[in-house]
């Protein structure tokens, strides 16, 4: 555990850096172009800080739309829901294991931004621009992955980009195509959670209402057998397993 967070923390300054690239560089022109006494160009202190201090207010977007927490978090409360609980398990343990999860799924691809971007930028092989560059082209393979093409061109026609290769697409782009990618396949996954239990909500309903006994709330009877039906089938392995091989 404390490897991970160590790991989390070191590529936290990249990845805080890596939701608004093309408007960091965009707006730094040739006088934020300054040279350090060891040679190369690279974006002074000051302006680091500044542009750091800023993105670091984006963070909670940053960690929940552009990983895969959206559609952890989105399916977690469907279970919760679907079952028919209230409030169990509660929204801070499903952001919690969404959190983790996300950590978990991210790994290969934060490893690669420590190797490849923050190791060779903190050993001073690398600008900054560089190093930002290298990172948020990793962020952008694990976004295009999951991206469905109907949505990235919806999103590329919006922007009024003609025929362009995918490795060309910016990240203006690709952001909000990876979000409602993420958020139809969420609702995929929950409708079919929601499909065996509404089942069992059916069953008792016309049971109850066959024996007359109308005035008895038909959850009060069927929570019991979803919560055994989910139990016997190891719910919750199930869930996490097709959460993690989902983005396989």
């Amino acid at each position: 555990m404390s490897r991970l967070l160590s790991t989390f923390f070191r590529l936290l300054p990249v990845a805080l850096l890596l939701g608004a690239p093309q408007l960091a560089f965009s707006q730094a022109g040739p006088a934020m172009n300054i040279s350090f006494s060891g040679g190369g160009d690279d974006y002074s202190t000051a302006i680091q800080l500044l542009i750091f201090m800023t993105l670091l207010t984006l963070a909670p977007s940053i960690v929940m739309l552009m990983t895969c927490f959206t559609r952890i978090v989105i399916v977690l409360g469907f279970v919760g829901r679907a079952i028919g609980t209230q409030g169990v398990p509660s929204n801070q343990i499903i952001v919690g294991i969404a959190l983790f999860m996300s950590f978990f799924i991210m790994r290969p691809t934060w490893n690669s931004i420590h190797d490849q971007a923050l190791t060779p930028y903190q050993q001073e092989q690398i600008s900054s621009k560089e190093a930002l560059e290298v990172a948020s082209e990793h962020m952008k393979s694990f976004m295009l992955r999951q991206t469905g093409s109907k949505d990235l061109e919806f999103f590329m026609g919006l922007a009024g980009m003609g025929q362009t290769s995918v490795r060309n697409v910016p990240m203006s782009v690709v952001i909000p195509s990876f979000i409602i990618s993420e958020l139809r396949k969420a609702f995929e996954m929950g409708f079919l959670i929601f499909v065996p239990f509404l089942i069992i909500d059916f069953i008792v309903a016309s049971t109850l209402m066959s024996m007359g006994m109308m005035m008895m709330p038909p959850v009060v009877i069927s929570l019991p057998f979803k919560l055994l039906l989910f139990v016997l089938v190891d719910g919750w392995t199930l869930v996490v397993k097709s959460l993690v091989q989902s983005f396989n």
